[in-house]
């Protein structure tokens, strides 16, 4: 059995950012997360001699705690500025799984760890795993998306009426196409002027991050919520036709399919994160929980990592006031 004083579930950016606020106050944290790797939907895929992210693209900043953090990583080398339209699009140097990785090194991270209840236990909490391993810790942390969160809950027995359920996700597809020559598209990138149902066109070779060509092309939500439970086939077959104006088949040497259920939250809550019960020791998180003075209002790479670093700091609040 493990003791910790913050078991943190979901080891993507809000974890990420949470552990490391919790770090900074001498606070002990666990990431628990049912992936291979850290990261969520920071992910970076090997194909061939190729690499690609199939998840987040790049990041933007417009607040100052991730243009304080970026600055850092910029210093490090962990990322690089790919382009600027009109702010610079921020990308990990290897992948965006590579700056996961990098913000993970310092934590104690458990990868194919899946987490099944979350039950009150004292003055804390049992978090089970599926393994039959058991954690306990005096606050919990819920970062994945919310239908997933309330799914965990539900299992828990645990009510909810903080108002998780108003949040509502669309699925994405995302094919990974190795082609046999680069696209000619500026920057690589290509989110204007698309085919119809196309959202996003990214070349994985102009980032700088891949030997082979890769066009990684992103559906439209009502799309990929139209055809999600279709036979991967004939979803890439749909994809490739759809983009063939841009990306002609005959330089498709092969392609691989992604499908994000919880791609891309459609609706929001207005407060960084959710306080669930009545102990203030169970939260819950992730790039759907805007701040109120949030400058862009929509779900991305900096509203998962502010609301990590929210969530982390009310943490720390709660614990150090418990213990006095």
């Amino acid at each position: 059995m493990l003791m910790v004083k913050v078991a943190i579930v979901g080891a993507g950016l809000s974890g990420l950012a949470a552990a490391g606020v919790l770090k900074e106050h001498g606070i002990e944290a666990v990431l628990l997360d049912k992936g291979r790797s850290p990261g969520g939907r920071l992910a970076t895929r090997r194909i061939e001699d190729g690499r690609a992210d199939h998840g987040a693209q790049f990041f933007t900043v417009r607040t100052s705690e991730l243009r304080e953090a970026a600055g850092k990583w910029l210093e490090k080398g962990w990322i690089k500025e790919w382009y600027a339209d009109p702010h610079p699009r921020y990308i990990g140097t290897e992948g965006m799984n590579s700056l996961a990785k990098r913000l993970a090194e310092n934590f104690d991270v458990r990868v194919n760890s899946r987490v099944v209840k979350v039950k009150e236990k004292g003055t804390g909490f049992a978090v089970q795993l599926d393994s039959g391993e058991t954690v306990e810790a005096e606050a919990v942390l819920l970062t994945m998306p919310a239908p997933q969160t309330l799914e965990l809950l539900n299992a828990s027995g645990i009510e909810e009426d903080s108002g998780l359920s108003a949040i509502q996700f669309n699925p994405c597809f995302a094919a990974l196409a190795v082609l046999t020559e680069p696209l000619k598209l500026e920057n690589g990138h290509l989110d204007r002027g698309l085919p119809e149902n196309v959202e996003r066109i990214a070349e994985q070779s102009a980032k700088g991050i891949s030997k082979e060509p890769i066009a990684v092309v992103y559906m439209k939500g009502e799309w990929s919520k139209e055809h999600f439970e279709e036979e991967e086939a004939a979803v890439l077959s749909a994809i490739l036709h759809s983009a063939e104006k841009v990306i002609p088949e005959n330089k498709v040497k092969a392609v691989q399919l992604k499908r994000w259920r919880y791609a891309e939250a459609a609706e929001l809550v207005n407060r960084p994160f959710l306080s669930i019960g009545e102990s203030g020791l169970l939260l819950a998180a992730g790039d759907a929980f805007l701040r109120t003075d949030d400058p862009a209002g929509r779900s991305r790479f900096e509203s998962a990592y502010l609301s990590g670093l929210a969530a982390g700091e009310e943490l720390a609040l709660k614990l150090k006031n418990a213990a006095k």
